[in-house]
């Protein structure tokens, strides 16, 4: 069952993010959606078929080293891109 969420975000991340989900091929919704999931996956034991058909086409093809941390490369990218 679908619930509509309300988020209050600044303009120019909305923007951005409407033309990234657009260029993905999905919606702005879809995006935040399985966004939530990834962060969420420990606590909801997710189960394949709850993932986007897109989502569960591509799960698993990236491989990456044990100690790989997603979160100090996005942070340090995040940096970059915006000259922090």
């Amino acid at each position: 069952m679908n619930t509509k969420l309300t988020l209050t975000i600044e303009k120019e991340v909305i923007k951005i993010a409407k033309e990234y989900a657009k260029e993905k091929g999905q919606s702005l919704s879809e995006m935040v959606e399985n966004y939530f999931k990834f962060v969420t996956v420990e606590r909801m034991k997710l189960k394949e078929k709850q993932l986007s058909p897109k989502v569960r086409k591509l799960r698993g093809i990236i491989k990456t080293e044990d100690n790989f941390d997603y979160k100090k490369i996005l942070t340090e990218e995040l940096a970059k891109k915006h000259g922090v």
